[in-house]
């Protein structure tokens, strides 16, 4: 039975352009949405497609939860980056989000995210899957663009996405840098771009990215992303080589990625 979409959208935005992507797609179709920026970096991009921007920290549960009541949601979705470092940031927490990281066993992204889930439904906000409005981002398998990997990249490629994948188990992270069959980083709370960033200082040049969803990844949230900003990483210390999981995860602005890729040396592909 496929999902009834209410006419009017919830969405929690953290940094970058996918919650903006899914706002202006929202709206091109017909839709209201209703925004509780956890960020400052696209307020300004948000209010150009979202009826309303209320802007919160990801600490403001109460607030958070007040607004969605106020404003009557019933469907609602996650999209962008918050950088797990605010949860070293517990001066900013209310009550009510301590009483809740108290009772997770693990901080880790899954457990966390299931438990605010969990909150959300009691109040009777469905989350939905963060694809349902923009799919049309997700990549099918395949060279992207016209730099074809090495035989050599491809070992690195497979060892890659096999260790992600196992790391993805334990629900440390989704990214790893790779070189010559060796594991240079391994992406933990620091997120993707500091990941390649240590990864590709150790292996000097050279080192192939890879990115992949968690084996049973929940899709109402942390689907692997990549755009432009991890391509300029990736240049920036002379990493050559980006490898995503085909079909489960999302380029953002996918032409300006390939061009840059192109212009820049960078092999680019979904397997």
């Amino acid at each position: 039975m496929s999902l009834e979409l209410e006419h009017k959208q919830g969405l929690i935005a953290g940094d970058g352009t996918l919650p903006v992507k899914m706002a202006q797609y929202a709206k091109e179709n017909g839709f209201d949405v209703v925004c509780i920026s956890l960020s400052k970096d696209n307020l300004s991009q948000l209010k150009k497609y979202c009826t309303k921007v209320y802007s919160c920290h990801p600490g403001e549960v109460n607030r958070i939860e007040q607004i969605l009541k106020d404003e009557e949601l019933k469907q609602m979705t996650f999209l962008g980056k918050v950088n797990k470092s605010v949860l070293l940031q517990l001066h900013k927490f209310d009550s009510r989000a301590i009483e809740i990281l108290k009772s997770v066993k693990r901080l880790n992204d899954d457990e966390v995210m299931l438990l605010i889930v969990k909150e959300f439904e009691k109040i009777g906000i469905r989350v939905l899957d963060q694809t349902i409005f923009i799919k049309n981002l997700m990549i099918p398998a395949g060279v992207l663009g016209k730099h074809k990997p090495t035989k050599e990249q491809m070992e690195d490629v497979n060892y890659g996405f096999w260790l992600a994948k196992e790391m993805g188990k334990i629900d440390v992270g989704q990214s790893v840098v790779i070189k010559d069959k060796m594991a240079m980083a391994v992406e933990a709370i620091e997120g993707t771009d500091v990941c390649i960033k240590r990864g590709s200082k150790l292996a000097k040049h050279g080192a192939v990215v890879v990115k992949v969803s968690k084996p049973n990844q929940d899709k109402r949230f942390d689907i692997p992303t990549v755009g432009l900003r991890t391509l300029r990483t990736m240049r920036r210390y002379k990493a050559n080589l980006l490898a995503v999981e085909a079909n489960e995860t999302i380029i953002v602005d996918q032409e300006k990625v390939i061009k840059y890729a192109d212009e820049h040396q960078i092999v680019i592909m979904a397997v």
